[in-house]
Parts: C-alpha cells; structure tokens; sequence
C-alpha cells in the first residue's frame, strides 16, 4: 500500500492532530483542501469525507458502505491501473469508479472488496515511484 486517504469532517482539525500535534511534516500549501504526510515510503492523505465519497461514487452518509478511508495503491502507468482494475472484477470485486482520467490530472478507479472496502488503483504522474515500491512526494 502506498497512500492511505482518511475521510476528515474537518480538515484543519485533523491538519492541527497530525502536523502540530503528531509532528507529521505535511506538503500541504496555503488553501489547499487536500494534506499529504509523507511517512516512510507510505503517504497519509486527509481529504474532506464528501469529497472522497464523492470521488469514489459511494455515499457519504452511509458508515457501513463507506467508512471514510480509501487505501490506494500507485503504480507506474495508466495501463496497470486497467490491468488491477481487471483483476479486481474477475475475482469478485464491484467496480463503483471505472478508470478514468482525474481532475487532478492523473488516472485512477475504485473497487470494494468482498466487504465492501474501497480501495483506489491509481497513476499519479506527479509523484514518484522508489525502486523499494513506495512513493515520494515532490519536494516544496
């Protein structure tokens, strides 16, 4: 696993929790409604819970479909998310976010396991991928 999104009611509560009071370093600039938190070769990411929900085409409201957390696998193309993606539905998995190009200009889908968790497949192609797996966020 490479990132690991939590679903926050309050961002700049859950900012304060990790950055202030953790001592997490965070990329995360001036207006942003999106923290990252580097943490080894993992990324913490807290995003607006509605705004996950939304990206993931999940309700929102709903704790037992969608609990507020959405780990993420990163990989290096758009054709290995198409190819997670098919793996994923030919072992059971539903398919609630096909792949496709992102608003924020990478590519990526969402599938929940036999129990329902979601889970993202994506291609960020501003982030880097290490030779031991993991990601690393641009500097600044």
């Amino acid at each position: 696993m490479h990132l690991l999104t939590l679903g926050v009611t309050d961002l700049d509560r859950s900012v304060r929790f990790y950055r202030d009071g953790l001592g997490w370093p965070t990329s995360m600039k001036e207006g942003e409604d999106v923290a990252f938190f580097q943490l080894g070769p993992m990324v913490l990411a807290l995003w607006g819970r509605e705004q996950l929900a939304e990206d993931a085409r999940m309700p929102a409201g709903e704790k037992a479909v969608f609990s507020g957390v959405a780990p993420a696998q990163c990989v290096a193309s758009k054709a290995e998310v198409d190819a997670i993606q098919d793996k994923a539905r030919a072992a059971g998995a539903t398919i609630t976010k096909p792949a496709s190009d992102t608003f924020w200009g990478g590519y990526s889908c969402y599938f929940t396991d036999p129990d329902g968790y979601a889970w993202e497949i994506a291609w960020n192609p501003f982030w880097e991928l290490t030779p031991d797996g993991g990601v690393r966020l641009p500097s600044g």
